[in-house]
């Protein structure tokens, strides 16, 4: 039996990885960063196969520690960099855990023996740092796919600048280790949302999902995204963690970095779905998901599902 070890397995995409690997018969050993905070995964012990889960402890900026969660595991998935949209300190709450804990990850990852694939989650973040607005250069509309030029500003919310800069060291990892015992692929969904497996109320995406239905700004964010009716390409939570199965476990996708993403809709519409209503407007294709339907052969499911399921 294969085991895999999940950085930021209990969280809101994570849950969803978990659970597609513990039942597909693999070993899962899950990461959290403190141990004694049960109510964090829980909920993952009610999934099917739980009896080949594993818990530990883990601070993604100590490598001793890393060296320790992934030296038995043939499958390693990161994705236990935060997602804060409202900090105090973007140095220690943003730029560290994402860009030193990506480069502390890398280091041990090369030194350890067995592994055969890593996959890191990454952003559409790392391909256009001002999301959901568009790309320097290009209208709300206009489309984006993997054969685009990388777009980051210093105007940019210091969350997504922390995702780019360690998109950018991955790729350089890569050039400057050509020679890898394992694969590494990336995947970078845009707008993550559907109903959450647990009962945490710490996810910015399902606290996005209730502010947007409810129509409730508490910054001038929020507002200004109801003030000129942003369009957000969204992906349902469910299907990127089937991609993250099927980026792990396909062979010969060293060095790919997938944009997940299904239909675009205006904030506007995705509150008429969000309250079980009819959008106004039909869905847009704007970040394109043909290299990850074709490569990972997943098809995305319609945004309007997507946003049913998390009201329902």
């Amino acid at each position: 039996m294969k085991k895999v070890g999940i950085i930021g397995g209990s969280g809101f995409i994570g849950s969803y990885i978990t659970k597609t690997f513990l039942e597909n018969n693999y070993q899962v050993k899950v990461a959290t960063t403190d141990i004694s905070r049960e109510d964090k995964y829980q909920h993952l012990m009610r999934f099917k196969n739980a009896e080949n889960l594993y818990i530990s402890e883990l601070d993604v900026t100590d490598k001793a520690q890393l060296e320790d969660f992934v030296t038995d595991c043939d499958y390693v998935i990161h994705g236990g960099t935060p997602f804060i949209l409202d900090f105090q300190d973007a140095e220690t709450e943003l730029f560290d855990p994402t860009i030193k804990g990506t480069q502390n990850f890398l280091e041990v990852i090369h030194k350890t023996p067995d592994i055969e694939k890593v996959v890191l989650i990454a952003s559409v973040a790392g391909w256009n740092t001002n999301f959901p607005m568009p790309a320097g250069g290009k209208d709300f509309y206009d489309t984006f796919d993997e054969t685009d030029e990388r777009f980051t500003s210093t105007e940019s919310h210091p969350y997504a600048q922390a995702k780019f800069m360690a998109n950018q060291f991955v790729e350089q990892f890569i050039k400057d280790n050509f020679n890898l015992p394992f694969e590494i692929t990336s995947v970078s969904p845009v707008a993550v949302m559907g109903k959450a497996l647990s009962n945490r109320k710490d996810s910015t995406s399902s606290g996005l999902q209730f502010l947007i239905k409810n129509k409730i700004a508490p910054d001038d964010f929020i507002q200004f995204l109801y003030d000129n009716d942003v369009p957000f390409a969204i992906v349902d939570v469910a299907d990127v963690a089937l991609a993250i199965f099927k980026a792990t476990t396909t062979k010969g996708l060293h060095g790919k970095d997938y944009l997940l993403s299904s239909e675009t809709y205006t904030v506007s519409d995705m509150h008429e779905m969000l309250n079980g209503r009819e959008p106004i407007s039909k869905a847009r294709i704007v970040y394109k998901n043909d290299l990850a339907k074709n490569d990972l052969r997943i098809q995305f499911r319609p945004v309007k599902e997507t946003l049913n399921n998390y009201s329902n």
